[in-house]
């Protein structure tokens, strides 16, 4: 195992690397569509099991043709970022299942923030969405994440409004969690 390998099974030292020795780990995530076999994984050890139902849902409407979820995987490392996609919604102003696709759920395990995975992850993303013939790609980013907000900024997204960010999902346990996130909802042409 090379010196390398050995540094990116602990995440904490990656923030230390040279640029070039960043660069090295860039080319080594994979980004693919998530298997049926990632759900589990997207749950980051338990970070996010509350998410499980949704996310067990989200891979359906994969199925289903009407969603589409993108992951970042880091040889020893394992999935290190997920993006998920409706292509069409019952919110048909979000995704509409011809012109405009829908993006969320979209994270990078913070190790690996600021490293360029974040921006190729999106950028995959969109390119695959211009091959489905969409035009445009919304997504709403909480109205407290200015970090994320100049991310999206800087990629070509303009703030076209807000939303009140109130929404609810059942979690791992089947209980009901309601969710209120002020969010900026933006857009890109693409």
């Amino acid at each position: 195992m090379d010196r390398l390998s050995k540094l990116l099974r602990h995440p904490r030292i990656l923030q230390t690397l040279p640029d070039e020795e960043r660069s090295y780990v860039l080319a080594r995530v994979k980004f693919r569509l998530a298997f049926r076999s990632d759900l589990l994984a997207l749950e980051w050890d338990g970070e996010f099991a509350h998410f499980r139902r949704l996310y067990a849902e989200a891979y359906r409407y994969t199925e289903l043709g009407q969603a589409v979820i993108w992951v970042a995987e880091l040889v020893d490392a394992g999935l290190i970022g997920q993006l998920f996609v409706h292509l069409k919604s019952d919110r048909r102003e979000l995704a509409d299942g011809r012109t405009s696709a829908y993006i969320y759920g979209f994270r990078i395990r913070p190790a690996y923030q600021s490293k360029g995975i974040g921006t190729k992850l999106l950028q995959i993303t969109e390119n695959d969405l211009v091959q489905k013939g969409f035009k445009f790609v919304n997504l709403n980013v909480g109205q407290d994440n200015n970090r994320a907000r100049q991310l999206y900024e800087r990629l070509g997204y303009r703030v076209i409004g807000t939303d009140p960010g109130r929404w609810s999902y059942y979690d791992q346990h089947g209980r009901r969690q309601d969710v209120n996130e002020p969010a900026w909802r933006l857009q890109k042409e693409l």
